[in-house]
């Protein structure tokens, strides 16, 4: 079988940041950008626990999805399988440094979230208490002060 894109990257050299995982046409015509929103260095620094990519899942969708400007945009968010980011896919034609200030305002409002996780009931959730709010939030504060806030070139092209 063909490897497919994704494990075409070296993940040795790949740096915290966004990157456009895939930019795919719908047969309607639709352009649709996966972003690749990684929040570790893989195989070098330590992997979100399942718990709190969770928590981060249901805030990060929350926000999304209510945002004003993008929620017409938002096709998905969700969690790698490796623990070490989550993928967002957007309708349209897009650059990471078109949606830094929605990722920023997404991972601000992680940062300094409090009270009870949307939708992480037994009635709205499939795993309702796999969940670590305090490890969502660092981990948000954590990629956003350090990587968000001035973000480079580096942390925006996958490495060649």
């Amino acid at each position: 079988m063909e490897k497919i894109a994704s494990f075409t990257i070296d993940h040795n050299r790949l740096l915290r940041g966004v990157y456009v995982s895939r930019r795919d046409r719908t047969p309607s015509g639709d352009f649709l950008t996966t972003f690749d929103v990684r929040l570790t260095e893989p195989n070098r620094q330590a992997a979100l626990s399942p718990e709190a990519l969770h928590s981060m899942e249901h805030l990060a969708a929350t926000f999304l999805r209510n945002s004003p400007e993008w929620k017409d945009r938002i096709v998905y968010w969700g969690p790698m399988g490796c623990c070490t980011g989550n993928y967002l896919i957007m309708q349209g034609d897009l650059t990471p440094q078109q949606i830094v200030p929605l990722l920023r305002d997404t991972f601000s409002f992680i940062a300094d979230f409090e009270g009870e996780i949307p939708g992480a009931t037994p009635k709205d959730c499939g795993n309702f208490s796999f969940n670590d709010l305090q490890a969502a939030r660092k981990a948000a504060k954590i990629f956003l002060d350090e990587v968000l806030t001035d973000i480079k070139p580096e942390n925006m092209k996958y490495p060649d």
